[in-house]
């Protein structure tokens, strides 16, 4: 960020009075202007056994797979951008039956939430931002063509948890190795 979206001017980051984070504020009207991490929801969806996987159309990470996921939008709920981004990205409508993972990514500043999902109907394809979309085997998963690791703990999380047949709610975090742990 380099200018203020109050008035124009130059912004620095500074920690403001009161505050224990740097921050960008205005030098002229003094506006702080906060930023915080971006929500990723997205879907674990299954059909008769079989999870749902899509490679990505768009950078980063063209040609991997991934399950259907991307930034939540204003106005609408981690449900409903879930289900919204399995229906762009893999044309599938999904009925949600939970929250199913939370992965913290503080070196990039976002949360990846999925759900535990199943097909409604079987029905699926390639949006906008696929090549394609493929219904997997736990045997066959590609693992070596995952996309991103939020995406491979996930995956693996649900295999465990498909073998015990109790789903949970877990929540972790991925951090960037050259990242300091406090």
């Amino acid at each position: 960020m380099k200018y203020c979206s109050t008035c124009g001017q130059l912004v620095e980051q500074r920690i403001p009075e009161g505050d224990n984070r740097y921050r960008y504020v205005c030098v002229s009207c003094d506006t702080i202007h906060y930023q915080n991490p971006r929500i990723i929801a997205g879907t674990v969806p299954v059909w008769d056994g079989r999870i749902l996987l899509c490679r990505r159309a768009i950078e980063p990470r063209y040609g991997y797979w991934t399950l259907p996921a991307g930034f939540m939008e204003n106005a609408e709920t981690t449900m409903e951008a879930a289900a919204r981004e399995t229906r762009e990205e893999a044309l599938a409508e999904v009925h949600i039956d939970g929250l199913y993972s939370v992965i913290d990514v503080p070196h990039i500043n976002q949360v990846h939430m999925f759900y535990r999902a199943t097909l409604v109907n079987g029905n699926f394809g390639a949006g906008e931002e696929s090549l394609e979309s493929r219904l997997f085997a736990v045997e066959d998963i590609p693992w070596s063509e995952i996309s991103f690791p939020t995406v491979k703990r996930t995956l693996e999380l649900f295999l465990d948890d498909m073998k015990s047949g109790n789903y949970g709610v877990h929540i972790t975090d991925v951090r960037h190795p050259m990242a300091k742990k406090d």
